[in-house]
């Protein structure tokens, strides 16, 4: 595991920090992808994602390990970037929503799989809950959940439970129409 220490000049602390995000930049990527559908945007989120990482990195605890850190803070960052995209877009697009908005032909395929119409579900979830969901699937232990998204080991199994009953739910009423 790399240490950051108070005493390495800028060089090697951006050596370290690249080190780091190079080795868990999969969490990045996954993260702007459960958040953001547009293409654009992902690009934005990443790039964001990776700023506030760089300004959290003096701050770094390593009672934990880099990964719950980068999920914590993209998870974070996600969020906000998506409650701020999702505001401005309501206030640039008032009249466009309705008239312009075609299918996206990239997920009519993805749809007819058990897959898509999962990830679809998930997407639509609200913004904790979601976070949840992919932690959940990535298989992290209900004890690194807790600690990314800052709730108890025992209210993280709870909401999980509520959320994947909902989630089949849905399912089951999808699949009977």
């Amino acid at each position: 595991m790399y240490r950051l220490s108070k005493n390495m000049d800028i060089n090697e602390k951006t050596d370290l920090f690249l080190s780091v995000v190079q080795s868990n930049k999969g969490i990045i990527y996954k993260v702007a992808n459960s958040y953001c559908k547009d293409v654009e945007d992902r690009k934005d989120l990443v790039q964001e994602i990776i700023i506030q990482l760089w300004k959290a990195f003096d701050d770094y605890n390593d009672n934990f390990k880099h990964s719950t850190w980068m999920y914590r803070i993209s998870l974070n960052v996600a969020i906000s970037f998506y409650r701020k995209e999702s505001s401005r877009k309501k206030i640039s697009n008032p009249f466009t929503d309705g008239i312009f908005n075609f299918p996206d032909n990239d997920g009519i395929e993805d749809k007819e799989t058990d897959l898509g119409i999962l990830q679809q579900m998930i997407f639509q979830l609200k913004d904790f809950d979601k976070a949840l969901m992919l932690l959940y699937l990535e298989e992290k232990p209900h004890k690194e959940i807790s600690q990314i998204i800052g709730i108890s080991e025992s209210n993280v199994a709870t909401k999980i439970n509520r959320i994947k009953n909902s989630l089949k739910q849905q399912y089951s009423q999808l699949k009977t129409q």
